[in-house]
């Protein structure tokens, strides 16, 4: 039986004309991407509720209460992966499951029953087995039974996720124009999850047990967590031609043209399995193959796309001055080009490397926010209130600058990453300050998540009416 599809507020030959815009099925695939954008939101609650625990860590007389020592560091890990790889992840299962036809639906369920169930045991793992925190890079662990358990659950979900979506391809007809650029930039980020998935896999075998549980950690998820980006990345971009249609804005790229850069933005990770048969022991030229992998492959399909977005977003005439798609769009291509830029600024590890990660990931988040207040209505869901839609974004995205300027103004006089407190070793003024800068911007980011979470919930809460 084939998938119906609706056009998404726009005539069914928009596309055909160009239009970046993705038709909505009408079938079962609907209710699971409202699914998989449940577990994104929740994901975001419980970041939520978990900074909330690192204050109260951190807060004397409270700080008792909690069972171990470690508790901040095992609540920040926590924290971390929720606010980044399960939200991403999550949202990246509405994307997907938007695209797919309406084959083995039942397995998309599999996936987000998977997901959910291991989303959960990540959570409780703070709570019910103790076990040391590591910060590593991409994804921070607590180093228990529990915990793992939780995140190979996880993974296992979105890799059956990945694996439907390339199979639940959907017709033909829906692969023209824009429409179809739109397609190619989410099933090119299928790949590249697939090549992620592939990598820390490959990495675990590679990989010798027997490292410093710190070094050990960064190792395994060195290789994927960069292929992820690309991931990211891809679904990022698609986002942004999306969110412009959205605005009125006329992108100066035909679909074609469009594809064409989609594709590039592919292409560096397969590069990926040569770094790995070629590794010959030296961790530190793994290391650094990945690192300019990501700093090269990364712009491919970023810079083109951006600038083409970014001057159609500026320069139509009559396109929407307000609304959370334009404030969302502008906000995120705003982020990722100061945070892209920072990477090439990065010598030493130092709040440097923290400055560019939050910019690009700050401008991912921003697009899925926008991406979210936009398909709401689509979703079966009520218009969200205009008025703070359209500021949430900005919002965050200012919290978001002031944070990665802090971070990086105190980088430069020399004040290293992961670490707080005393260890922080803030000298002078000028330490100082940029510090102070980094926190008030971080509390300024957060009242936009909240402000976001508010603004989906009374959306979400009760269906529109017919």
């Amino acid at each position: 039986m084939s998938t119906t599809y609706q056009q998404e507020g726009n005539k069914s030959e928009g596309s055909k004309g160009g239009r970046f815009t993705l038709a909505m099925p009408t079938d079962a695939n609907r209710k699971l991407a409202s699914g998989w954008l449940w577990l994104g939101i929740a994901s975001l609650v419980g970041a939520g509720l978990f900074a909330i625990l690192l204050v109260l860590a951190r807060t004397p007389y409270i700080q008792n209460v909690f069972p171990w020592v470690d508790f901040f560091y095992s609540a920040l890990v926590v924290h971390v992966d929720l606010s980044v790889l399960l939200w991403f992840l999550a949202f990246a299962g509405v994307l997907w499951s938007l695209d797919s036809s309406s084959r083995f639906v039942g397995v998309g369920w599999l996936a987000l029953a998977l997901s959910a169930v291991g989303a959960t045991l990540i959570v409780l793992s703070p709570f019910v087995a103790a076990g040391k925190p590591l910060m590593s890079n991409y994804v921070p662990v607590i180093q228990s039974t529990f915990f793992f358990a939780g995140l190979t659950g996880f993974a296992i979900g979105m890799a059956v996720l990945v694996l439907r979506s390339l199979v639940a391809i959907p017709s033909a007809h829906l692969w023209r124009g824009g429409e179809g650029s739109i397609r190619i930039g989410l099933h090119a980020a299928s790949i590249s999850m697939l090549f992620a998935l592939a990598a820390f896999g490959w990495s675990y075998i590679m990989v010798p047990n027997d490292s410093d549980r710190t070094v050990y950690f960064d190792l395994l998820f060195w290789g994927g967590g960069h292929v992820l980006q690309f991931t990211y990345t891809l679904l990022m971009l698609a986002g942004w031609l999306w969110l412009a249609d959205a605005c009125g804005a006329k992108i100066p790229l035909t679909p074609r043209v469009a594809s064409t850069f989609l594709v590039l933005g592919l292409l560096p990770v397969f590069y990926v399995p040569v770094i790995y048969l070629t590794y010959d022991g030296v961790m530190g030229d793994y290391m650094w193959q990945f690192t300019q992998l990501m700093r090269v492959g990364g712009a491919f399909a970023t810079v083109p796309i951006g600038l083409a977005v970014l001057y159609g977003s500026i320069t139509t005439k009559g396109s929407a001055s307000t609304g959370p798609q334009r404030a969302a769009l502008l906000s995120s291509i705003i982020l990722f080009a100061i945070g892209g830029g920072i990477s090439l600024m990065i010598k030493d590890s130092n709040t440097i490397i923290t400055a560019h990660y939050h910019g690009t990931g700050g401008a991912v988040s921003l697009a899925f926010m926008g991406l979210t207040l936009h398909l709401l209505p689509s979703l079966g869901y009520r218009v969200p209130d205009l008025k703070w839609a359209t500021l949430t974004p900005y919002v965050y995205g200012v919290g978001q600058l002031l944070h990665i300027l802090g971070l990086l103004w105190s980088g430069g006089y020399g004040v290293q990453r992961k670490v707080a407190g005393a260890a922080q070793e803030l000298h002078g003024f000028a330490q100082t300050a940029g510090m102070g800068l980094m926190g008030l911007g971080g509390l300024i980011a957060v009242i936009g998540g909240i402000m976001f979470l508010v603004v989906v919930f009374k959306a979400m809460r009760r269906p529109k009416q017919a």
